[in-house]
């Protein structure tokens, strides 16, 4: 380590960015907020008019998988609005991330942003909420397989929606592998977020119905059964990828910027397992409120720097699901 960056070890990674900085890191942007919640979709309608076009067995599992993708950025536009920072309006914040990204995918940005700012409050204490799905990892490879079979054949979907309804409509309590699940792969609610009731699943229904209404005006309604089936498959799969990358197999803990890991995405990684930059984990929880956009330029700032040096930085996703699948080898 450089005695450049020795000395901001000791004095912390902020003094590292001069006031100007930080402030334009902080900054949202309007129309960038739309730009990526509207690429999401874009994409999701490319893989939709694929099939459409060229309906054939690749075009299908290629479509699957970038839906999938697209709606884990969903959840991750979700995930900015529960931070405030996908537009400068409170009440277009609150709308877009709500009815444009949560509801669709079947979340609720209401609880989620309870459930989620517990965890960066408490990242790696007894406290965090997500320290069960942290500590999960390494695994050997075959269990690794058995893990990607169950998302991809749909039976961890099928687990989730039914402690899904128990705990919507019955306000039935969850056990601690139906929580587990949920919060890995779904970005939704924990028991107790309200009063169980058919209302909680108003604004999923109504979303999906909307887009199958869109899709029956265009004259292909069976297109929505790719949104669906990749909702259960290939979308369970991405968010477990994701999971595994932000904190599970950490260096230290209790170092910010060894118990919080950012993965370096290819273009294909971005496209199908990393989308609106929740690759960049370690710079988010640094600053939890930076719009996504603003976090290569954060993290190209720090390792400049030498902030990263020893940093928790993986190469790539392989790298990261190779040493997942460590255990035993």
């Amino acid at each position: 380590m450089s005695q450049a960056a020795e000395a901001v070890a000791k004095s912390g990674w902020r003094e590292a960015l001069g006031p100007e900085e930080l402030r334009g890191l902080l900054r949202a942007n309007d129309w960038r907020g739309w730009l990526s919640v509207g690429l999401d979709w874009a994409l999701v309608a490319a893989a939709m008019a694929l099939v459409a076009v060229w309906p054939n067995p690749l075009s299908v599992v290629a479509a699957l998988c970038a839906i999938g993708g697209r709606q884990l950025g969903l959840a991750v536009m979700m995930h900015e609005a529960a931070h405030g920072s996908l537009f400068r309006s409170r009440a277009l914040n609150e709308w877009v991330g709500q009815w444009l990204c949560a509801y669709p995918i079947w979340a609720d940005l209401r609880p989620y942003r309870r459930y989620h700012l517990k965890h960066h409050a408490y990242n790696w204490t007894d406290k965090d909420p997500d320290l069960d799905l942290a500590t999960k990892f390494p695994v050997s490879r075959d269990s690794m397989r058995r893990k990607v079979w169950r998302d991809l054949s749909g039976q961890v979907a099928w687990k989730r929606i039914r402690a899904i309804l128990r705990r919507d409509l019955a306000g039935a309590p969850e056990s601690k592998s139906a929580r587990i699940r949920a919060k890995s792969v779904s970005f939704g609610k924990t028991a107790g977020d309200g009063a169980p009731g058919w209302h909680n699943l108003i604004g999923v229904t109504l979303t999906n119905a909307v887009l199958l209404g869109l899709l029956a005006l265009l004259g292909r309604p069976e297109l929505y059964l790719l949104w669906l089936g990749a909702w259960l498959t290939t979308y369970s799969l991405v968010t477990r990828i994701r999971s595994i990358a932000e904190h599970n197999m950490v260096t230290d803990p209790g170092d910010e910027l060894k118990n919080t890991r950012t993965t370096l995405a290819r273009w294909w990684e971005r496209l199908l397992l990393a989308p609106n930059r929740v690759n960049y984990h370690l710079e988010h929880h640094l600053l939890p409120n930076a719009p996504l956009y603003h976090l290569p330029r954060m993290h190209r700032l720090l390792r400049e720097r030498g902030v990263l040096d020893g940093a928790l930085v993986a190469p790539s996703y392989r790298a990261v699901l190779r040493d997942a699948a460590s255990k035993g080898a």
